[in-house]
Formats: structure tokens, sequence, C-alpha cells
């Protein structure tokens, strides 16, 4: 025997956002997008593992297993692991999935087992 479904009732309408209750900023105080984006730009950003492991390799000039590239990053300050447990094999599998996906425009070409370098002539768009 087969169970019956239940009729799906449709979405609920969205509801309207209300704004706070309060006097209306003034001119002066409301920011203009332009401004907005000039403020976020103005804050350094963290470089991400992919970046600082390209920077690494870019200035050693040398292939690099994840594991010594994660105690360069860290020694130089580019990059910390926070608290993860393996930041090696994670780094590792963002390296091989930028080299599958990008292909020729990588940052990173594989030396060998396990050990990657920094693709200078890396075409880019």
């Amino acid at each position: 025997m087969t169970a019956k479904k239940k009729p799906t009732s449709p979405d609920p309408a969205p509801k309207k956002k209300t704004r706070a209750k309060g006097p209306a900023p003034s001119t002066s105080e409301r920011v203009s997008p332009p401004a907005a984006a000039k403020a976020t730009k103005a804050a350094p950003s963290k470089a991400s593992a992919l970046d600082a492991a390209a920077r690494v390799l870019r200035e050693s000039g040398q292939p690099m297993s994840c594991p010594e590239l994660i105690e360069q990053m860290a020694a130089k300050g580019y990059w910390s692991s926070p608290r993860g447990k393996t930041p090696a094999s994670t780094l590792y599998a963002a390296i091989a999935r930028e080299i599958k996906l990008k292909g020729a425009a990588s940052r990173f070409i594989k030396t060998g087992p396990g050990r990657f370098a920094y693709c200078p002539d890396a075409k880019r768009s």
C-alpha cells in the first residue's frame, strides 16, 4: 500500500522590510556607495593559503612540498593555519584543484610526487 502525500501549500509572500523608527539620517550622515567602497579597500586583507604559497614558491624559485610550504609561509608571516589539523593536506588539495581547473593559467606546476613549483609563464587573463 502506498502512503498518501500531504498537499504542499504555496510559499507565503515575502515580507516587506520595515525601517527602524526614528529620525531619518541627514545627508551628511549618509555614506555614498563610492565612499563605502573606498573604506573597505583601505583595510588590508589577509592573504589566502594559495596566494601565500604562490608567493613563497615565486620567492624561493625551488619546488617545495606542502609541509615545507606551510612552514615557510608561517615563518615569513604570510599565512598561518587557523587551528587546522592538516594544513598541508588542505594546501595540497587546493593547489591540485587550481592546476586541474585553470590548466595553463594556473600559478603552480607539479614537479614530482607531492612537490610543486611556481609557474612564471602561466597565461593569465
